[in-house]
């Protein structure tokens, strides 16, 4: 039995897990009774045509993850849940859903192969729920997951039931990185990434209320921007308060020294007023937080996570809505 938890580890140091949010265009989740394999996709319930398709995906390097899913219901149920979720282009508050109701799971993979093809399918529903709050619960993947994340996964359901939130839907879900930081959370349609969550920090999430200096310790970053910018969003969102989850947001990279110890990053903001702000920001590596890890409970060797501070920011360019 393996008695090294990375979660703990990873506490311990006092790991800051900001920067640590995947970026991808797509994801795909399939809802899928547990339990898991180690690799959800060779999960027993999961048929072939539907693992071949993941695994031409995987191979062709396009930026879609798939992930399982799974609610109390999902083994009772007669009909699959498949929600896509697609990044926004340009100013963006994140991703776009799309949610079918198939007859079986075995439907699934006809139907993301038309909507990777650009066909529209039919099962595609409307539905009340705004948002989709994913748990990591694969314990078969890392023992900190179940440790951490099936516990919370239950706290969570019994908040979102107590705060009355009918449009907010729990799921627990494969493995989607960062188990080092249990219980993990992806919080859709925007596609922000948390960690390390308590009860406290998780009802802040879902209410957007509260001392947003929590979302410092729990903010793993938002996946629609490369991994340096996620540092500088998280500064002008301490910042700004929790008015930022309301705007619109696009980054980019736009140079590196060629020892990526310094970065400069650009950050614009779209208000719902229509103003719009465009920041920069000088990223220096930062020596006390980089630190050496254990990426995950059964890993052997350590990987070095380098971690960036904002050292200057500085506003470029503010436009003011004007209305006709």
């Amino acid at each position: 039995m393996n008695n090294f938890f990375c979660a703990d580890h990873s506490r311990q140091i006092q790991e800051d897990v900001i920067g640590s949010a995947t970026n991808y265009q797509t994801y795909i989740l399939v809802e899928c009774p547990t339990p898991w394999a180690y690799e959800a996709f060779n999960s027993k319930w999961v048929p072939d045509n539907l693992r071949s398709l993941v695994e031409d995906i995987q191979r062709a390097k396009l930026p879609i993850r798939f992930l399982l899913i799974a609610n109390d219901e999902s083994h009772q149920v007669e009909e699959t849940t498949l929600l896509i979720y697609q990044q926004q282009e340009g100013l963006s508050s994140g991703y776009q859903k799309q949610e079918f109701k198939l007859p079986n799971i075995e439907q699934v993979a006809g139907v993301v192969s038309k909507y990777l093809a650009g066909v529209t399918t039919d099962y595609e529903i409307t539905s009340s729920i705004t948002r989709d709050i994913l748990i990591c619960t694969h314990g078969s993947h890392d023992q900190c997951c179940a440790r951490y994340g099936n516990p919370f996964y239950f706290y969570a359901q019994k908040t979102v039931s107590d705060l009355q939130l009918n449009h907010v839907r729990m799921w627990r879900s494969s493995h989607f990185g960062g188990h080092r930081f249990a219980p993990t959370a992806i919080d859709f349609p925007q596609g922000r990434y948390y960690g390390v969550l308590d009860q406290d920090a998780f009802k802040s999430i879902l209410t957007q209320t509260g001392d947003i200096q929590c979302l410092n310790k729990v903010y793993r970053g938002w996946g629609i921007l490369p991994n340096p910018l996620q540092i500088l969003e998280r500064e002008l969102m301490l910042r700004l308060g929790w008015d930022w989850f309301n705007y619109k947001v696009t980054g980019k990279i736009l140079e590196k020294s060629l020892d990526n110890n310094t970065i400069l990053g650009e950050l614009s903001f779209e208000q719902p007023s229509g103003d719009l702000y465009t920041y920069q920001a000088k990223l220096v590596k930062d020596p006390v937080k980089t630190q050496t890890v254990k990426g995950s409970c059964h890993a052997s060797q350590e990987i070095v996570c380098v971690k960036y501070a904002v050292s200057h920011l500085w506003l470029v360019a503010k436009k003011v809505a004007t209305y006709s």
